[in-house]
């Protein structure tokens, strides 16, 4: 009961610490430019309103650990990928996966764990799967008390000040593709997702698909073992092709097509990646999703 409260506590006063925050224009817009491709609205080490408390403090390494998961948060990060390699602008840019305004939605019910979850099941669930703590061994797991949760937790509930409690923001949700120009699973076509790779994504993201070094910035693997593993979201195909589709290429966003980036997923997630230990555990009492590849190869005959 006592982390029950404290956990609403760290929210309801991270989303009152920004009370006076203008959010006129809360996204970065999904048609990314030289001078928007990086641009953080709400960046909490630049916000005069914070102050020097505890719960700002964790505000602002909860922003660390999003933008540098795998050196902020190294004990539950078993791959190189961040959490803003697929939530873009720090999760606050137009059709990548924004997280502004996301924390009045939970908890809701989620069809892979098959029951209500929080907020902070949410983020150990990202640090399970696209970080791959499983992937370090028999080590400690993240859990919703985790100090790094927490601080990822008040990041996310100080983005959400002034949203709706209980219902989604109008942007979650806006990076899938439509189910009427989905390609079902047994047509898609690897060797052309794999053409289309090399022609519109390999300059940042490497032959190999382990990311390319252009200045200080670099793209988080796609597949290998410092890549997320094969429970994450993003081992979906269909949720995949939607991240490609409006997210990507990062500097000429939506310019794929339905078709294309379906035929790319296909390609990525044909590539090897660290296990999820866990599998037999999601979709309890449902069909597993036909686009959850990786839980297909792993079932028994």
């Amino acid at each position: 009961m006592r982390v029950s409260v404290f956990l609403l506590i760290v929210l309801s006063a991270a989303l009152a610490i920004s009370c006076n925050r203008g959010r006129s224009s809360p996204l970065v817009r999904a048609s990314a430019t030289m001078v928007t491709a990086w641009e953080v609205p709400l960046n909490p080490l630049e916000d005069k309103s914070l102050d020097t408390s505890p719960l700002s403090q964790q505000i602002r390494w909860g922003y660390k650990i999003f933008t540098n998961t795998p050196h902020e948060a190294s004990r539950f990060t078993g791959s190189k990928v961040s959490c803003s390699n697929c939530h873009l602008n720090a999760g606050q840019r137009e059709r990548a996966l924004p997280v502004v305004g996301v924390a009045g939605a939970f908890p809701e019910y989620n069809a892979r764990a098959a029951r209500l979850i929080s907020l902070g099941d949410r983020v150990v669930d990202c640090f399970m799967r696209s970080e791959n703590a499983t992937g370090r061994g028999d080590v400690e797991m993240p859990s919703p008390t985790s100090k790094e949760v927490l601080a990822v937790s008040a990041y996310l509930a100080w983005l959400s000040k002034g949203y709706a409690v209980g219902k989604n923001p109008p942007w979650r949700g806006q990076n899938a593709i439509a189910p009427a120009t989905l390609i079902p699973i047994d047509k898609l076509d690897a060797a052309r997702g794999q053409s289309v790779f090399t022609e519109r994504c390999q300059s940042c993201h490497g032959a190999d698909g382990q990311g390319v070094q252009i200045g200080d910035k670099k793209a988080g693997p796609l597949w290998g073992p410092d890549s997320w593993n094969d429970g994450a979201g993003a081992s979906r195909v269909y949720t995949l092709a939607g991240i490609i589709r409006y997210s990507m290429p990062y500097l000429d966003p939506g310019n794929l097509s339905d078709e294309d980036a379906q035929h790319v997923a296909a390609f990525i997630t044909s590539q090897p990646r660290p296990r999820y230990p866990f599998k037999d555990r999601d979709y309890a009492g449902s069909k597993i999703p036909v686009d959850a590849v990786y839980y297909r190869r792993a079932a028994p005959e």
